[in-house]
This record gives structure tokens, C-alpha cells and sequence, in this order.
């Protein structure tokens, strides 16, 4: 039987071209096994390197911290939801709801098993063209999913610096690591972000050319072939996009900020569950603020080198409790971001190892009837 074949027989039985093996390589489950061991490495060795018996037993597990940690996982299922409803939206509801949470699974488990830093877009391109989308269609999509992912970051860190001022940029245990690092890649957001947004809505042939001219250089003339392709795809996204209403894009908006805004108020129920009540304050300005702090956290977190940020999430995130003045001992922070993870992170590389492997089977065997 396919399915109870390996990834690499899987994959050998249909004559995919070199660059489809390598992202089918990139979404073999045996992926999953370098992330969890460096996120469960590195929050063991921050357990037993900071253990106190005291201050566990200090933990209130009581109906408060469950209500909250009950919030934070209903937040989760929430996001997955905005993301399928946004792929809906994007493909003009070309797939069922049951259909676009399923690809979300496999989208988000290509995110999770590549570096924080380069994202799952490759995957998704690749997917998305074995579900009879059109090619047309499924290039403009992930295009346009860039971009107004951008456009999201774009528009609501300015305004919350503006509100909150550079309070709210993580400093990671008094280092200034946090803000210029904060900086540097918020710079990179909008220079990155600004191009592709450029190429989509204004000139896709001069989007073109500046990539191949920059790619001339002589330490980036290896791209040149990419360059090209990358630039004919901006002038297919761009005609697909051209096409579309107002209404399409303040949905595809709305549906990317519910998704990216409750991903940051995960964290803010957390915070809520194990800090002291004296300490935080339910305000929806306070709560606002400790949201923007989040989000700009989240910006530092673009840079990790490791498959989803597994390892570096941690203990980035854990040196943010220490400094947010919620008076958080170091074992409550390690208690809070393993939480954390075990919610956003860990779901979704256990659901592609379960829906990979099937979903790829039914594509072949689709492709065999042909």
C-alpha cells in the first residue's frame, strides 16, 4: 500500500522535477525530529539549570490559570481559522473550509520545519499547484500573502510606536540586543516587503529588471535564473491581482490582522494565567501595550536561524518575561514559553506528520489516473 510507504519511497515513485523533490524533501516528517529536540533540548537544559523546588511549588494551578491557558488555546484554534478563511478568500472560495484547513496544516508545518527567517512560501507554491488551483492563481496568492502580511506589520508597528513609544521594543534582560536588532530587521520588513509591494501594484516589468540588474553583481550572479523567474511570476501575480476589488482586499486584510492578532494575544493570556494580579492590570490599554510589546518581540523572532525558532523562541521569549516587570521567577518564565510552544508550535508539527503523508499519497494517485 503508498501509505505505508517512507517519504523517500513516496517521493521516488513520480518523476517530480529536481526542484520539486527538494521542497518535498523539506516537508518529509522525519523534519519534525531536529526542531523538537532543540525547542525540548533547550527548555530542559533551562529547567535543570534553573531549578527550584520553591519557586514550582510557587505556581498557582488553579481555575484562573486555566481559564487563561483555555483562552490561549481557543486563540490558536482562532488563528488557524482566519488563515483558512483568508485562503478561501484568496483563491475566490475555490476551496472548502475543510479543504483550507487542511492546507493551512501543511503550510504551517513547512514554517515550522524551515528557518524562522525563510518561511514556508515555497512549500505552499508547490502544494498549492497539486490542487488544480492554476498556476496563475496559486502564484498571485502567495505573492499577495507576502505582501499583505507585510502590510500588516507595516502599518501597526509604526502605530504602536507612535501610542507606546520605543518602550515597547524588548531590551531581553537589560541587553540592548533587542533594540537594535528590533531596528535592523523592521528596516529589512519594509525594504523586502516594499519591493514586492512595488512590483504587485505598480510596475511588475521594473520589479523585473531591478532584480536582474542587482543580481548581476558578482557575489549574487548565481540567482540570475531566479531573479528571472521571480520577476515573470510578479507579472502574472500582478495581472491575477489587478483584477480584484476593494472588498477582496480589505477582507484579505481583515482576516491576516485576526490572524497575526490573535497569535500575539496567545501570549497576552499566558501572561495573564501565571502573573501575580497585583502586578498586571486587565485594562484594554495596558493590554494593548503588553500586545504591542509582543508583536515587536515577534519582529526579533523573523531573524532565528533554526527550523520554526525552535530552541532560540524560548529563550528569547523567556528573557522577555524577565524584563516585562511582571516580577516573573526564571523557572515561571520556562514554565510559560514551553506552554507557549506545546500550543502554537508543537500542534503543527505533529498535524503535518499525520496529514503529509496521506495528503501526498492522494496526489500521486491522483497523477497515476492521468
Amino acid at each position: 500500500m503508498l501509505q505505508n510507504k517512507s517519504d523517500k519511497d513516496i517521493i521516488k515513485e513520480d518523476d517530480f522535477s529536481d526542484e520539486e523533490e527538494q521542497i518535498l524533501k523539506s516537508i518529509k516528517v522525519n523534519r519534525i525530529i531536529i526542531p523538537i529536540l532543540l525547542g525540548l533540548g533547550v527548555v530542559g537544559y533551562m529547567l535543570y539549570n534553573n531549578w527550584d523546588s520553591e519557586a514550582f511549588q510557587k505556581i498557582k494551578w488553579n481555575d484562573h490559570t486555566f481559564f487563561w491557558i483555555g483562552m490561549a488555546a481557543f486563540l490558536m484554534v482562532l488563528r488557524h481559522l482566519a488563515y483558512a478563511f483568508r485562503l478561501r478568500i484568496l483563491t475566490d472560495n475555490f476551496f472548502s473550509w475543510k479543504k483550507s484547513i487542511e492546507l493551512i496544516f501543511i503550510w504551517e508545518f513547512s514554517s515550522a520545519v524551515s528557518p524562522t527567517s525563510v518561511g514556508g512560501s515555497a512549500v505552499a507554491l508547490f502544494v498549492l499547484s497539486q490542487e488544480k488551483l492554476g498556476a496563475a492563481k496559486t502564484t498571485a496568492l502567495v505573492i499577495y500573502a507576502i505582501v499583505v502580511d507585510t502590510v500588516f506589520f507595516v502599518s501597526a508597528i509604526p502605530l504602536m510606536l507612535f501610542v507606546f513609544g520605543n518602550g515597547i521594543i524588548p531590551k531581553l534582560e537589560g541587553l540592548a540586543f533587542g533594540f537594535w536588532t528590533f531596528y535592523v530587521t523592521f528596516i529589512l520588513m519594509i525594504l523586502y516587503g516594499g519591493f514586492f509591494f512595488y512590483g504587485l501594484f505598480f510596475s511588475p516589468r521594473n520589479f523585473k529588471s531591478i532584480a536582474k540588474t542587482v543580481t548581476r553583481l558578482p557575489f549574487l550572479n548565481k540567482f540570475q535564473d531566479k531573479a528571472e523567474e521571480l520577476g515573470d511570476d510578479i507579472i502574472i501575480a500582478s495581472n491575477e491581482i489587478s483584477k480584484k476589488s476593494w472588498d477582496f482586499h480589505f477582507k484579505a486584510y481583515l482576516s491576516t490582522a485576526l490572524a497575526w492578532s490573535t497569535r500575539f494575544l496567545v501570549l497576552n493570556c499566558l501572561i495573564i494565567a501565571f502573573a501575580n494580579p497585583e502586578l498586571i492590570s486587565l485594562s484594554f490599554w495596558s493590554q494593548t501595550e503588553l500586545y504591542a510589546k509582543l508583536q515587536s518581540l515577534f519582529v526579533i523572532l523573523l531573524l532565528l536561524p533554526s527550523p520554526g525558532g525552535a530552541g532560540f523562541a524560548e529563550v528569547v521569549f523567556g528573557g522577555f518575561l524577565m524584563d516585562a516587570g511582571y516580577m516573573f521567577t526564571k523557572p515561571v518564565t520556562i514554565i510559560i514559553a514551553m506552554i507557549w510552544r506545546l500550543l502554537s508550535y508543537y500542534p503543527y508539527l505533529i498535524a503535518g506528520a499525520i496529514i503529509i503523508p496521506w495528503w501526498l499519497s492522494a496526489r500521486l494517485a491522483e497523477r497515476k489516473k492521468k
